[in-house]
């Protein structure tokens, strides 16, 4: 178990590696499929697919997703992009009316739903990696996603002593939570100092993105957290069997998701 879930840890960061470098075409459609898939592992886990039947509300999610990805790939007209999240949202409701009452209206909503936390959260890795420096602003996720895991992972092993969230998630700790987001901000740091900072000539960045990094680790935890919770709404282990070892996309990236936004809107807001 252990070295199945090595070797494809291994061949995830190369995957990743490969794909944030060179960005543009090939990451667009890498987060595309992995979108559809993560959105397919929430439509089953929360209830709304049904085995071997032509599903409604997953036709428009699937549909948007292919009308959200083409705006932002093909045009740099964002209200496209917006089109796109309104017409999931007007189209499932088209379907559950016309259906009624084949679907309840919570699976309506939590089909919307399923499309904004996969495929639209999911695309920020290809809008950050669009952004000016891109090519270096785009590992920040990384960073606040599995760097703080892998800190909060050691700090926790080693100091943990205070439970965090008992219930939820017995074995994390407050010590863990918080080496895990000053990890990261340390990372982020050594990270500018060494590279961006020398890249952005006119603007100091290392403590810019430091804090980035420390907010993006909060978020990665809340997204971590999230899923769990879902998972365990829902009674299921994993989203899914794609990556052994590791489960599904949803059990892979659910801090990468949530982390994504938050440091492409902090970027571009912080950074020139």
């Amino acid at each position: 178990m252990f070295l199945t879930r090595l070797l494809s840890g291994i061949v995830l960061v190369v995957i990743a590696l490969v794909t944030l470098i060179l960005g543009g075409p090939l990451l667009a459609a890498v987060a595309f499929i992995i979108s559809i898939i993560g959105y397919l592992e929430l439509t089953k886990a929360v209830g709304i697919h049904t085995k071997g039947k032509v599903n409604g509300t997953e036709v428009v999610g699937i549909l948007g997703t292919i009308a959200y990805y083409a705006a932002i790939f093909f045009s740099d007209n964002m209200l496209l992009a917006v089109m796109a999240v309104i017409g999931v949202f007007m189209g499932s409701m088209c379907v559950y009316v016309v259906t009624f009452p084949k679907y309840r209206s919570e699976q309506i909503m939590a089909n919307f739903f399923c499309f904004m936390y996969a495929p639209v959260m999911l695309s920020f890795l290809y809008l950050t990696r669009e952004l000016n420096y891109g090519i270096y602003i785009v590992w920040l996720i990384i960073i606040s996603s599995w760097g703080c895991d892998t800190c909060a992972y050691a700090v926790g092993m080693l100091i943990g002593k205070h439970k965090a969230f008992p219930v939820l998630s017995p074995k994390k700790s407050w010590e863990g939570c918080i080496g895990g987001v000053l990890g990261a901000g340390l990372i982020g740091a050594l990270y500018a100092f060494f590279v961006v900072d020398k890249v952005i000539a006119d603007q100091s960045v290392v403590w810019i993105i430091a804090v980035i990094c420390m907010a993006g680790a909060v978020m990665s935890q809340v997204g971590d957290l999230a899923a769990s919770a879902i998972k365990r709404n829902h009674e299921i282990k994993d989203y899914g069997k794609l990556i052994p070892g590791h489960g599904g996309i949803m059990d892979r990236f659910d801090s990468v998701i949530v982390t994504a936004p938050m440091i492409f809107f902090m970027t571009a807001l912080l950074i020139k």
